[in-house]
């Protein structure tokens, strides 16, 4: 079997993470990339998970950016899919963007220690 590489290391533990972000609660791509070590790469985790469409079943939606918008709702089948899934966990979106985001906000490093 071959090696795997950085990359595909590095996505499957950002899909690890994800798996870990309860219900009704968002996270953001750069809490996840600082939680992995790699602080300054939230494009990197955005990337692992437009790669994990839709073969690999992570709770994608529960990742937004650090304002707390909806930044990859446009990778999803649907338009309003992400919005859909998070409201469907309880989290209010309004105008693209998460309600009461710092309430809801789950930080890996903090929660995952």
């Amino acid at each position: 079997m071959a090696k795997k590489s950085n990359k595909e290391n590095f996505f499957e533990n950002v899909y690890e993470v994800v798996r870990l972000i309860p219900k009704g609660r968002v996270t953001s791509y750069g809490a996840i990339a600082s939680y992995l070590g790699a602080k300054g790469s939230a494009r990197m985790v955005g990337w692992a998970l437009i790669a994990s469409h839709p073969g690999v079943q992570i709770p994608a939606h529960r990742v937004v950016n650090r304002n707390g918008i909806l930044t990859g709702s446009q990778h999803f089948e649907e338009p309003n899919a992400m919005q859909d899934r998070l409201e469907q966990e309880g989290v209010k979106v309004q105008d693209n963007q998460v309600v009461e985001f710092k309430k809801l906000f789950w930080d890996p490093s903090q929660e995952l220690l």
